[in-house]
């Protein structure tokens, strides 16, 4: 992997990394506004947010669709989060709520929570439906392009 390209969580300005670095152990900061690139699980807060990270990141995308009231999404949320902690430079884990964001929902023909989605170049490559746990996930991500 050569170069990256990955969208700050914190100010959505877009990062280049070497790929050569970031498995090496670098962590980098955005180069505009100095947070964490990579903090773990990006929760979504906005439509364009969503699109931001699915568009300008080069990295596979895993997206979570959940919601608050649902307790299998609950059992799994953690298990997402160690997942993230695993693979944060292989993969961008995100969390979207279905319930706040119902037209991403819709966009990805969410069915039923919890599902997780994978993209890669803006385009859905794998989806799972169901709880699982943190080693599943990996397992799942990696089979689907991204290092473990």
């Amino acid at each position: 992997m050569d170069e990256v390209h990955v969208v700050c969580p914190h100010c959505g300005k877009v990062n280049r990394a070497s790929g050569e670095k970031l498995h090496g152990g670098l962590r980098p900061d955005c180069g505009a506004c100095g947070a964490a690139l990579f903090p773990g699980v990006i929760e979504i807060h906005d439509e364009a947010e969503f699109e931001r990270h699915v568009e300008r990141t080069s990295l596979p995308i895993v997206v979570d669709f959940w919601a608050e009231w649902c307790g299998p999404c609950k059992t799994m949320g953690p298990h997402f989060v160690a997942a993230a902690r695993k693979m944060e430079v292989s993969a961008r884990f995100l969390k979207v709520d279905t319930d706040m964001f119902p037209r991403i929902a819709g966009r990805f023909n969410i069915r039923g929570i919890p599902t997780l989605v994978v993209i890669s170049q803006g385009k859905e490559v794998a989806r799972q439906s169901g709880a699982t746990d943190a080693n599943n996930i990996v397992r799942w991500v990696t089979s689907h392009g991204a290092a473990a």
